[in-house]
């Protein structure tokens, strides 16, 4: 159990985001708001209390749906453009100076965003979140893997076509049964080529195999969740000595029964085994959480101390892909609070 003065501590510990979706983590208000909006042609309850049983997920599958029904709020220019207002709003008001926020601009095409359209909408949120609120966002373009090579094309063409200013990733997720990772290594291979980081969700609800291929094939340098990694010796030694770090979520993997339960994450284990990790927040209030309520469970979890929660919060920033001016200032504004 977190002590209040941990508790504390943690709430105004300056942090970085790193695992974090734009549409999963939308505020129930902010859900709501887009539901009333579109009242009559969604599933999604417009009521933020109904929003806690919508949320009650049966499997990563029904996980895929729900999401895709929030998703689908999303409609008009000044949807998105709350959205991620709304976002940044809460990122800051956690002490998240600086996130890289997972964005799928396939499933904004596919409801009649432009390319250019998308892009100058995020674009200008960005901007707007950074002076209202101080936090810095960054981009990672996300392929639905579910949908296939024809996604992978077209998030790729947005990536290298428009290259918004704030675009520092690419990524991949979805379903990962029957979805495998070699499907898209030229995609990625353009991407790296291009000077995007690899990025590739892994190993959540499959084994270790998917890692290995992430690795081997999309050239990945850090794993979304990877959490399965323990499976294998070997990978996790292979992580360790290569640096490449796992963005860990753990009340997600809970959420989506990944994991079957707190007690048995394997976030201790690979920590034990050397494996960089970061602490994450995916999907905060589809899974009843928050980043703050994450560092909790990682403290617990592990053992940790204000120290060793300073040192996750450095770890954030040291994985991230800030300019090293701004990894140095925000790993001098952790010190500084921490001291």
């Amino acid at each position: 159990m977190l002590t209040p003065e941990l508790t504390e501590f943690i709430a105004g510990l300056p942090k970085a985001e790193l695992h974090v979706h734009h549409v999963g983590a939308a505020s129930p208000r902010i859900v709501a708001e887009l539901a009333a909006r579109h009242e009559g042609t969604t599933t999604v309850p417009a009521d933020p209390a109904l929003l806690e049983s919508y949320f009650d997920f049966r499997d990563f599958a029904h996980f895929v749906e729900v999401y895709v029904s929030v998703v689908d709020l999303i409609r008009e220019p000044d949807d998105l453009w709350a959205l991620i207002h709304g976002v940044g709003r809460d990122l800051a008001g956690q002490q998240v100076r600086y996130a890289e926020l997972t964005v799928t601009p396939y499933t904004h095409l596919l409801r009649g965003f432009a390319p250019e359209e998308f892009c100058e909408i995020i674009e200008d949120a960005r901007h707007r979140v950074e002076a209202d609120f101080g936090t810095t966002l960054r981009w990672i373009f996300d392929i639905p893997g579910e949908f296939g090579v024809e996604s992978a094309d077209r998030t790729l063409a947005i990536a290298l076509d428009q290259r918004p200013d704030g675009l520092i990733g690419f990524g991949l997720g979805g379903p990962e049964i029957g979805v495998p990772r070699a499907l898209f290594a030229s995609h990625f291979a353009a991407a790296r080529a291009a000077g995007l980081r690899s990025v590739p969700h892994a190993g959540e609800t499959t084994g270790a195999q998917t890692i290995w291929d992430a690795v081997n094939e999309l050239g990945a340098e850090r794993i979304g969740h990877g959490v399965h990694s323990v499976q294998d010796p070997a990978l996790m030694e292979h992580l360790a000595a290569s640096g490449i770090v796992l963005e860990v979520c753990p009340t997600s993997n809970i959420r989506t029964r990944a994991v079957p339960s707190l007690a048995e994450h394997p976030l201790p284990e690979l920590v034990k085994a050397g494996v960089p990790v970061t602490i994450n927040s995916d999907d905060p209030p589809m899974f009843g959480t928050t980043l703050n309520q994450e560092y909790g469970v990682a403290a617990e979890l592990l053992g940790l101390d204000r120290d060793g929660v300073a040192d996750l919060a450095r770890s954030a920033v040291r994985a991230s892909f800030m300019s090293p001016e701004g990894k140095r200032a925000l790993l001098a504004e952790i010190g500084a609070y921490a001291n």
